[in-house]
């Protein structure tokens, strides 16, 4: 979590009463929150609508918001909910990438965030690996029109190869306990070293890794982590899985590794651009991004969206660990 050390200007704050207003909530996220907000003794005003400079005054009253990843909150927004006596964010998301923080911290706004169980997006992970290099997208789409021949290409096996994991915080070590179960090679990179694998280098995992998974955090410092430089030293048909951020991955250097044959194919549950594009109903509309649409044409390239969170346990622990990041905010026990 991080906290503003002061608060910006001298003028009073609105009167508030301990509550949430949690914005940008689906109706199971509302009804979940309604539910347990009751359970521990803090009422919750669920809102459909994300979080923006319109709406913010509809946190009026209360000194604690919850906000989704999936909308960016800038600087005029982070104005406005201050302006209503907002003092606390937390973002229903393990990163903070889509909030400007720099701005909260001027403000003396708060910003905190979740954790949920990993298991949601290991055994997504996990899924992503098995179609990938079984070749699931094209099986899929020939036995939906009928066709029941066998592909001309012969899946692998996980057992063969070696998976480099780049990242082992919570999901990134639930990815590596999961692949012990399959027998393969692991290799891993990460600046903290934390789970029971093999740490190399991160070049070194990138030229030997059949497979490469993302799990660290989207920071200045590993965004385009792995860049065309990196794409090109990957071996021969390997493939890439991304079930962290999209920007982890330079897109224009996977595609093109991607056309060119040098790679065997790609599993993105996360892209570049993918705001305003995934969690909308964008059939027979132009999706405004390219390369995603590129990728999607790709025999060999699964895309889903940004959906590896999205389990019943996952929404309990998000909506629980809000709560109690409210609460001891208001306490005066928040880290």
């Amino acid at each position: 979590m991080r906290r503003g050390e002061t608060r910006a200007g001298t003028e009073p704050r609105p009167s508030h009463r301990a509550g949430l207003t949690a914005f940008g909530c689906s109706r199971d996220e509302a009804a979940a929150f309604r539910d347990m907000g009751a359970r521990h003794g803090m009422p919750v005003t669920p809102v459909e609508a994300a979080v923006c400079a319109a709406n913010a005054e509809l946190a009026r009253g209360h000194r604690c918001v919850s906000v989704s990843h999936k909308t960016r909150i800038t600087g005029a927004t982070l104005l406005a909910l201050s302006r209503a006596g907002v003092e606390y964010i937390c973002t229903r998301s393990i990163g903070f990438d889509h909030i400007d923080l720099r701005c909260a911290e001027r403000l003396g706004m708060s910003v905190g965030n979740v954790a949920y169980s990993p298991d949601s997006v290991a055994d997504y992970t996990l899924m992503l690996m098995l179609m990938a290099v079984r070749h699931a997208k094209t099986t899929i789409h020939r036995t939906d029109s009928f066709d029941y021949r066998l592909s001309e290409t012969r899946g692998k096996e996980l057992r063969d190869l070696t998976v480099g994991v780049i990242g082992t915080g919570r999901i990134g070590a639930a990815v590596v306990d999961r692949l012990r179960g399959f027998g393969c090679r692991v290799l891993a990179h990460d600046t903290h070293p934390r789970a029971s694998a093999t740490y190399v280098p991160l070049d070194d995992l990138i030229e030997r890794s059949d497979i490469v998974t993302l799990h660290t955090p989207l920071t200045a410092e590993t965004h385009h982590l792995l860049d065309r430089r990196r794409i090109e030293r990957m071996k021969p048909g390997a493939y890439v899985v991304n079930t962290g951020r999209g920007p982890l991955l330079d897109t224009a250097a996977l595609l093109s590794a991607l056309e060119n044959g040098q790679l065997g194919g790609a599993a993105l549950d996360v892209v570049e651009g993918e705001e305003g594009i995934f969690y909308a109903d964008c059939r027979g509309k132009h999706i405004g991004n390219e390369a995603l649409a590129r990728l999607q044409r790709l025999p060999n390239v699964l895309i889903s969206p940004h959906s590896a969170y999205h389990t019943e346990r996952a929404l309990h622990d998000i909506v629980e660990n809000t709560l109690l990041n409210c609460l001891n905010f208001e306490s005066g026990t928040t880290a």
